[in-house]
């Protein structure tokens, strides 16, 4: 068996959205040992749509379509498959209450819109949506089995996981891919890949690469094998060899981020922390209290922009900025203290900075940030030069990871 999996949305062929679907489908059918043809990517238009659609069940076995099944004029996926099989589309009743039952949890008015999810081109069966409104749909078009999902992550990964994945057959092709992500911070991409140089040989198995995004590095690997088993000893092998060569640059698997490293070590050490942003503007307490059960160690956070909110509510002394500047090693110190001292906290971490794309001088340019990380009887300053190549996002983004990583690190020292 193999497969073509087929992207759909008009913000995905504009660019507008970037298609994450195929790439987890990819990785999934891998697992099982269906290779993937095509990624085809279509936009919200019935004939285009449909065109694809009928290209695809002629040349793959399985076909898996995201996208295009919620209930607005231009979700036209249903339309789109209907005209392949040459079909109508007609109501499912037990679909139709199945729509109006979610709104009805929600204690919300349904939408006469929403019935259109409740259509099925004859002849196909449902697919359960326990998450959303848009069931999917499951049909064959000659010899290729076609399921049809939401386009929604998180409802296509479940609706795959629960009702897709059981109806495939698992293939002994003595080709089981498995693979899987580990994110590095603290050095360049050239630097890393030095370290690995060579693990990244082509032709290896496993095969090694990597790709760098915002300062966050990332190296791929891909093991392939004639059972599952063996494909996941030779990924597990290569993970810790790599773990090995680049020690604590690694901070992270497949989904871990900065934070979710971050969190795991407070929580474990029992410590907890505040936070003082100037020109992050939230962005660090944001990533930090994204993390479920972050309320085990994250206390409060102060977002003081302006130097009268400094003063009056991190106790800065008026004199240190005036003598100083707001963006200086003397400030972030301050801040970083009486954040932990009003906190009560074990630790607080504090930035200030010029993010951009104004207020930059030669001797404060752009990109000028301090950091300041105080811990009982102790705060130590760094100064970061992150550029004014980068944009203001980009600078705040950076300093909000470069700010984790420190942390990070110290926390493993801290036993």
């Amino acid at each position: 068996m193999n497969a073509i999996i087929i992207s759909v949305g008009t913000e995905l062929t504009s660019g507008q959205t970037v298609d994450t679907n195929s790439a987890w489908l990819s990785s999934k059918l891998a697992e099982i040992g269906i290779p993937v043809l095509l990624h085809v990517t279509a936009p919200d238009d019935v004939e285009p749509l449909s065109r694809q659609i009928e290209t695809a069940c002629a040349q793959a076995d399985l076909v898996l379509v995201t996208g295009g099944l919620g209930p607005t004029a231009d979700d036209l996926t249903r339309e789109a498959l209907a005209q392949v099989m040459g079909v109508e589309l007609q109501i499912d009743p037990a679909l139709a209450e199945q729509v109006r039952a979610f709104f009805a949890r929600l204690n919300r008015p349904m939408p006469e819109a929403n019935l259109v999810q409740a259509m099925l081109p004859v002849g196909s069966r449902p697919l359960e949506n326990t998450c959303g409104t848009a069931p999917g749909i499951h049909t064959r078009i000659g010899s290729t089995k076609v399921f049809v999902m939401p386009g929604v992550p998180r409802e296509m990964q479940i609706m795959y996981e629960q009702f897709v994945l059981p109806q495939l057959p698992r293939q002994d092709t003595g080709s089981v891919i498995l693979n899987a992500v580990l994110y590095c911070f603290g050095a360049g991409e050239s630097e890393i890949g030095q370290s690995i140089y060579d693990l990244m040989r082509r032709g290896r198995n496993p095969l090694v690469g990597t790709t760098a995004k915002q300062g966050i590095i990332g190296i791929r690997i891909l093991a392939r094998a004639s059972t599952a088993i063996e494909a996941r000893n030779l990924l597990e092998d290569e993970i810790k060899e790599i773990r090995h060569r680049l020690g604590p640059l690694v901070f992270g698997r497949d989904d871990e981020t900065l934070a979710h490293a971050v969190a795991s070590r407070m929580i474990a050490n029992n410590k907890t922390l505040a936070t003082a942003e100037s020109c992050t503007g939230g962005l660090i307490a944001k990533t930090l209290t994204d993390i479920p059960g972050s309320s085990a160690f994250y206390s409060q956070g102060w977002i003081t922009y302006a130097n009268e909110a400094k003063i009056r509510l991190l106790n800065v002394p008026a004199d240190l900025i005036e003598s100083h500047g707001a963006v200086s090693r003397p400030v972030a110190a301050a801040m970083a203290v009486n954040a932990r001292r009003l906190a009560e906290t074990d630790y607080a971490i504090s930035v200030t900075g010029i993010a951009g794309p104004a207020g930059g001088t030669p001797d404060k340019p752009v990109g000028l940030v301090y950091v300041g990380l105080a811990e009982p009887n102790h705060c130590e300053v760094t100064q970061l030069r992150l550029g004014n190549h980068l944009n203001r996002e980009e600078i705040r983004w950076r300093t909000t990871c470069t700010v984790l990583n420190f942390l990070r690190l110290r926390l493993m020292t801290d036993r």
